[in-house]
């Protein structure tokens, strides 16, 4: 990439602003089932995307080509865009894309990656663990490595380099018995434990011992009784609230999706512009930050894709909606302040409005506390199926696994636990908020959205959560 910026710059040609962004992306899968290692998996995937702005349009070009004349000729076609576009686009003036310079190193960037033989080491050590019953039909584990480096150059002057290393852990068991079968997972088998930083990750999350841990959940969820059905209180812990973040306050809030820009594909929202600064979309309880400054945390980065510096920020200050997740370009639409939040999912794909961290900030309850303030409810953790309507609006979310509460003491472990609410109410009936102690640093690798569709990294965390009168009820028998 060292000599891209100059070559850029001098192939540019007249327009209003022009931008490069180039990504460079090594990426490595190992996986172990039952106690056998899988063939593994290993991709390097790089190219650029150009950015033309003239006028009120705005036109894309991707290339893998980074030559002189394949950076000529994306420049030319992003220019035919902009110029085809002019005229036509949802802006009513020319949109003003920053112009920054910056440098970021993530965690675990310039730390050595173990050998893939020692990789296996540490999947094979659990999944041997992770059997110690003939009940015990299945089990997995795997170990996907991402190394990021992206550049994004501007015509007149900007240059943002950052560099990212993505760790992502995950181990499932499967139990049967007696025509029964129930599956437990570490981390969730939608890869909840996800983090920046190097093979640490492992330590900071618990995966050792993991394997044992999680067959012993399974072999007790064979013996639960399905979840019982009713208006219950609901403990969440934090990586089912992750999911409930992300579904029902991310994905709304999202200001594109509110200006009408998915609505044929990914739908649209319930939350409308007049919202911002004086909806109660929680209770008082919640408070919900945008924050890309936690080292660790799935989504953080210092500039986003449009060149925008990402500083915390609430978006949900005691339960009143305060601002989308939008970019410089759909805020310049909306009138409304958003935040540093557009990102393309690689090199070839624009970038678009999306979360990022969305984290629910932690109150000041123990889990103990929690648990004891619920006379009749169920705790619910690790999501495993969820339905939500095209507004984003009614949901219903089921969960690996879940344990009743009865009188404020823990009680039997139930399966198959589902629950149902309606976005635009649900969090008014927050009625506990964990501490500190209670949060944990959860994420997805996978969160789809975008015409051609983008699959990006979110980061949530979250502290255990309790919910007064929601609607609860059993899976299959």
């Amino acid at each position: 990439m060292d000599d891209v910026p100059s070559r850029f710059r001098a192939l540019c040609p007249a327009v209003d602003f022009a931008s490069l962004r180039v990504v460079e992306e090594v990426s490595e899968r190992v996986a172990v089932r039952q106690d056998v290692p899988e063939p593994p998996e290993s991709s390097r995937d790089a190219g650029a995307m150009v950015t033309v702005v003239q006028g009120d349009g705005i036109g894309h070009a991707a290339t893998a080509d980074l030559s002189n004349g394949g950076l000529l000729r994306a420049l030319e076609r992003a220019r035919a865009w902009a110029e085809l576009a002019r005229g036509r686009s949802v802006f009513t003036a020319q949109p003003r894309l920053p112009s920054r310079t910056g440098r970021r190193v993530g965690p675990g960037v310039d730390a050595p990656m173990p050998s893939r033989g020692e990789r296996l080491d540490r999947l094979l050590t659990e999944c041997r663990e992770a059997h110690p019953d003939p009940r015990i039909v299945d089990w997995a584990a795997s170990l996907w490595t991402l190394d990021r480096r992206q550049l994004l150059v501007t015509a007149d002057g900007g240059e943002i380099e950052q560099a990212f290393r993505y760790t992502i852990p995950s181990l499932h068991v499967t139990a049967h018995d007696a025509g029964r079968t129930q599956t437990r997972s570490w981390g969730g088998r939608y890869n909840g434990v996800c983090r920046q930083g190097a093979l640490d990750v492992l330590e900071h999350t618990g995966f050792r011992s993991a394997g044992r841990r999680t067959a012993e959940e399974a072999l007790e969820l064979l013996a639960a009784p399905n979840c019982p059905t009713g208006t219950l209180d609901v403990v969440l812990l934090p990586d089912q609230m992750m999911l409930q973040i992300h579904e029902s306050i991310g994905h709304p809030i999202e200001l594109d999706r509110i200006l009408g820009d998915e609505r044929n594909y990914a739908g649209t929202s319930f939350v409308t512009l007049d919202m911002f600064g004086t909806y109660r979309y929680g209770s008082e309880l919640l408070d919900v930050t945008y924050d890309p400054t936690r080292a660790e945390q799935f989504a953080t980065f210092a500039f986003d894709d449009d060149g925008a510096v990402a500083d915390r920020v609430h978006v949900i200050r005691r339960g009143i909606l305060e601002r989308p997740l939008g970019g410089t370009l759909s805020q310049a639409r909306a009138g409304l302040p958003g935040v540093a939040t557009t990102r393309a999912a690689s090199w070839n794909r624009p970038p678009i409005d999306r979360m990022s961290n969305l984290n629910v900030e932690p109150g000041t309850s123990t889990l103990d506390d929690l648990v004891a303030a619920t006379d009749d409810g169920v705790l619910l953790g690790t999501n495993v199926s969820w339905s939500i309507d095209d507004s984003r609006n009614k949901f219903q979310f089921g969960c690996e696994w879940g344990r009743r509460i009865r009188g404020g003491k823990l009680a039997e472990m139930v399966r198959n636990p589902n629950y149902r609410g309606v976005s635009a109410t649900f969090w008014r009936s927050l009625v506990g908020v964990g501490d500190a102690g209670t949060v944990d640093v959860m994420g997805t690798p996978c969160c789809g959205k975008g015409e051609p569709n983008q699959a990006i990294f979110v980061g949530h965390a979250s502290p255990v959560c309790r919910f007064a009168g929601v609607a609860v009820f059993g899976g299959a028998a």
